[in-house]
């Protein structure tokens, strides 16, 4: 590929509806999480940082689930909080997370499931399953 051409393609990434990007996560923004409960939407909230192992470990097991299982991306968004930015924030004290690698299942007012830690397919799935 000649650099124009991927120029061009590389410009056009940003203009693909976000259905395009389903195996990915959204990034959290403050109060985009309340604003989409408050819609009704179910939630897997994940409170990751870039540099934390078993993070990239959970991401890679739930990117496997979503790509056997289409429900999930139907039933739920996929929200990445980064514990860097984030960890002395509201978005994680009111929720008592106690660190990175923590995942959540909102929906409305509940908390559906949380998996601090833990990495097996089996445990991430239960929990995914939560929010179907």
């Amino acid at each position: 590929m000649d650099r124009r051409t991927f120029l061009a393609a590389a410009s056009a990434v940003p203009l693909l509806p976000v259905s395009a990007f389903a195996a990915g996560f959204v990034d959290y923004t403050p109060g985009m999480i309340d604003a989409a409960l408050a819609e009704g939407k179910t939630l897997l909230v994940d409170y990751s940082a870039t540099w934390c192992s078993t993070c990239k470990r959970q991401e890679r097991v739930i990117n496997a689930l979503r790509g056997e299982n289409p429900a999930y991306d139907s039933a739920m968004t996929f929200v990445k909080v980064d514990w860097d930015t984030y960890k002395d924030a509201d978005v994680t004290v009111a929720r008592n997370i106690p660190r990175r690698s923590t995942l959540i299942v909102l929906r409305g007012k509940d908390e559906l499931g949380r998996i601090v830690a833990g990495t097996a397919q089996g445990q991430i799935k239960a929990l995914m399953d939560l929010g179907l």
